[in-house]
């Protein structure tokens, strides 16, 4: 008996050995590759090292999101002290006094006889024990801004953020996996945020304890902060739709509802059922299909449907939906089904997103219901009605969506617009021909790029919807299916306005709503440590308003005391100052030297003049030719003397025989203030740039320009030539003309200093351009 329990306690001593020694134990020194001896700065380097090599972003191996959770989970051990001295002290991070899980499943290994429950030792928040069921659920931070982000809004998700040693999180695990479950099949988004390695996204969502659920949609987080039950939570999923999404229909204004698809544009939806309350599933579905879709709920068992029902015989014990067009005395398409599940609902919206003539009031549904062409198999066509509003035009669109109607095809979409809201499109198409003038007319189109290139043909004549007119469009779609070569005419047509965009006031009233609501929800729900910055920003202002207030009160009663000095005192003051500041701001441009240095500008200095010339530094550069080099020269080093004393400004001069394609690349940046000659001009290179002078600031990429004076300008000379270009063509005659003296020449840099004033002032036009070209 002795023996026997000397031999226990021999077991349990040797338990912690041989839970270390196991083979295939997570070892997280080994993970990191690091000595048990290593300093914190040897751990975090090793961590940081294979957290880039092996994040599931950048490592596309399927491994790799298996080992950057070990990395992640073996550094969050290391790094805390307390679980880095269990780990060392027990083979285990937790505070299992020496009976960790490994241990304990070696233990049952070590014998078959002796058997202890492994539920007895397991902990659920483990992560090796993690519940499976969230790992499809997993967010990344990529992820989450790249994909789940905009799918927020067509579908609202609940967003769980979750760690390890969370007995809260276990708490709520079995609700969570229920409602989870439920709301994914009804159309909401589930994602899991696991704290511990999603440190960034965790922090990014708000979120500085586990558990925290919260709601994202249209790309705005909301919290959620009542008590962990299933009709909390479909409760809150369902506030975060917006209010207005289905309407409530009955025998009075049902005929009002199907018939605002001329003002929306859009098909009518309605369902039929016998729940007093919208289905949550429906409600989801019309947010998801706001953009296409109007959506209505009728009651059947509500008193005053009676006549709705009636008039579509509905069967009032199964739920039908009804999806209305153009006409509203009889649905397009009806679907009916006991349980009408999300997928039955989709493969039905989806094929009735548009009506059968839709009218083009954006760019965005003229990009879906024309498409650009991907191959020859895959031509689409599209056939446009331009006509106009009021009764005018009733007859020829009746006209033309009896011929849709009747000849809708896969490969053609029929569609309409007004021409005097698309005037760019029409005219585009149209060419302002007479004959079109208050009428409508048809086109046949199809995109050939995204830049607005369409190949099109127009009916010869107005339609009018004959019988005629309706034979000559069905026999030009019949041609067009053997020959496209058919659509003979190109031309490029401008992007459409947006008809419904609400209002830039209405745009600005609904941001500012929202903008308090979210004030509002984080004055009472967020935690403190995302107030502070509020309340300290707040407390701030305040602070410095009151003293503010103090500091003036002061102030005034002081200077009241004072008397105040004559006019001609403040006068003589206020002359006394402004000579001093004159005299300070011309003595910081005195010239340093008794001549201007000016260089030539080649390409041999030019990447250090120019190129990599340092920041707040410019270069003053005169353009002039051989002929007109002493000249200029002169005039221009008279004209900046007075500037060489700023040491930011250097001067040169660019000759223009040799560089003139530099020239006209840099002058095309600046179109407006000096046009450049069509590129076919016979005069084209008769151009004469002498006396022009460039500003070039090489570090951010600008040039301010001057251009040369004018002897027809005032205070010229009288009787001098207008400039250089009429002095060419009328020597080339052969008549007599001025020749262009040097005083002539000098006269074009005659206003160069004031000029100048303007420059340091920072007043003059900046002409960018995305880099500096070579100088060959």
């Amino acid at each position: 008996m002795e023996l026997g329990r000397a031999g226990w306690v021999l077991l349990l001593l040797l338990l912690p050995a041989l839970g270390a020694a196991a083979p295939g134990e997570f070892d997280p020194y080994r993970v990191l590759g690091v000595g048990r001896s290593s300093s914190q700065a040897d751990i975090k380097k090793a961590y940081k090292r294979l957290a880039r090599e092996w994040h599931p972003d950048k490592n596309k191996d399927p491994g790799a999101e298996d080992k950057f959770i070990q990395i992640s989970k073996a550094y969050e051990i290391l790094s805390n002290e307390e679980k880095r001295a269990n780990f060392d002290r027990y083979g285990d991070a937790g505070e299992s006094q020496g009976f960790s899980q490994q241990q304990h499943r070696q233990f049952h290994r070590f014998h078959d006889g002796f058997y202890f429950d492994e539920s007895f030792f397991h902990f659920p928040f483990n992560s090796e024990r993690r519940d499976t069921s969230d790992e499809k659920y997993l967010l990344h931070f990529s992820h989450y801004i790249n994909e789940i982000v905009p799918d927020s809004f067509k579908k609202p998700y609940l967003i769980k953020i979750t760690s390890d040693w969370c007995f809260s999180c276990i708490h709520i695990e079995p609700v969570w996996k229920e409602v989870a479950q439920e709301l994914e099949a009804l159309g909401a988004g589930i994602g899991v945020v696991h704290a511990g390695y999603e440190r960034r996204l965790a922090h990014h969502l708000g979120a500085h304890s586990t558990p925290t659920l919260l709601g994202l949609i249209n790309g705005k987080i909301t919290f959620f902060h009542n008590a962990v039950v299933r009709e909390n939570l479909r409760q809150f999923v369902e506030n975060l739709l917006p209010g207005n999404l289905v309407e409530k229909i009955t025998d009075k204004n049902y005929i009002r509802f199907l018939s605002d698809w001329r003002k929306d544009n859009k098909p009518h939806v309605l369902l039929f059922d016998h729940m007093p309350v919208v289905p949550l599933l429906y409600k989801l579905t019309a947010f998801a299909y706001r953009d296409y879709l109007s959506f209505g709920y009728v009651y059947v068992g509500l008193r005053g449907t009676e006549e709705l029902s009636s008039q579509y015989n509905i069967n009032v014990y199964t739920p039908t939906m009804m999806i209305f067009k153009e006409h509203i005395d009889r649905p397009a398409d009806v679907v009916q089904a006991r349980e009408i599940k999300k997928q039955l609902i989709d493969d039905f919206l989806s094929q009735n997103k548009f009506l059968m003539v839709a009218r083009l009031t954006s760019q965005k549904l003229f990009q879906e219901l024309c498409p650009v062409k991907k191959s020859h198999r895959q031509r689409k066509h599209c056939v446009v009605l331009l006509t106009g509003e009021g009764e005018k035009f009733a007859e020829a669109y009746e006209a033309f969506l009896t011929f849709a109607v009747a000849n809708t095809k896969d490969t053609l979409k029929f569609v309409h617009i007004y021409s005097d809201r698309q005037p760019e499109f029409a005219d585009a198409l149209l060419m302002d021909e007479e004959k079109y003038h208050g009428r409508s007319a048809v086109v046949i189109l199809e995109r050939r790029n995204n830049a607005g290139k369409i190949a099109y043909k127009v009916l010869e004549e107005a339609w009018q919807g004959s019988k005629e007119d309706n034979f000559i469009l069905l026999d030009l779609l019949d041609q067009l299916r053997t020959d496209p070569g058919l659509l003979s005419s190109e031309t490029i047509v401008a992007d459409l306005n947006d008809e419904l965009a609400p209002m830039f006031l209405i745009r600005w009233f609904y941001s500012t709503l929202d903008y308090i609501s979210d004030c509002w929800d984080s004055l009472f729900h967020s935690n403190w440590r995302e107030m502070m910055p509020l309340l300290s920003l707040l407390f701030s202002a305040l602070f410095i308003l009151f003293g503010t207030v103090i500091v003036q009160a002061f102030s005034d009663s002081s200077d009241t005391r004072d008397a105040p000095p004559s006019g001609k005192e403040e006068t003589a003051t206020k002359t006394e100052k402004n000579d001093a500041s004159f005299s300070k701001e011309s003595n910081s441009r005195i010239p340093k030297k008794g001549f201007v240095e000016v260089t030539e500008l080649t390409d041999i200095n030019y990447t250090s003049n120019l190129v990599r010339l340092r920041p707040g530094h410019m270069n003053v550069v005169l353009i002039l030719s051989n002929s007109t080099k002493t000249p200029l020269l002169q005039k221009f080093a008279l004209e900046v003397y007075t500037f060489t004393g700023t040491s930011s400004l250097h001067f040169s001069f660019l000759s223009l025989d040799k560089h003139r394609e530099w020239l006209e690349y840099l002058l095309e940046f600046a179109q407006d203030a000096a046009p450049i000659p069509n590129q076919y001009d016979k005069h084209f290179l008769e151009r004469d740039y002498t006396g022009y002078v460039l500003a070039l600031n090489g570090h951010k990429k600008y040039f301010c320009l001057f251009k040369p004076h004018r002897s027809g300008d005032e205070g010229g000379t009288v009787g001098l030539c207008e400039d250089y270009d009429a002095l060419q063509h009328v020597e080339a005659r052969g008549k007599p003309s001025c020749s262009p003296g040097s005083k002539s020449i000098k006269n074009k840099l005659h206003k160069l200093s004031f000029w100048m004033e303007r420059l340091l002032e920072g007043s003059l036009q900046r002409f960018y351009i995305p880099s500096w070209p070579t100088l060959d």
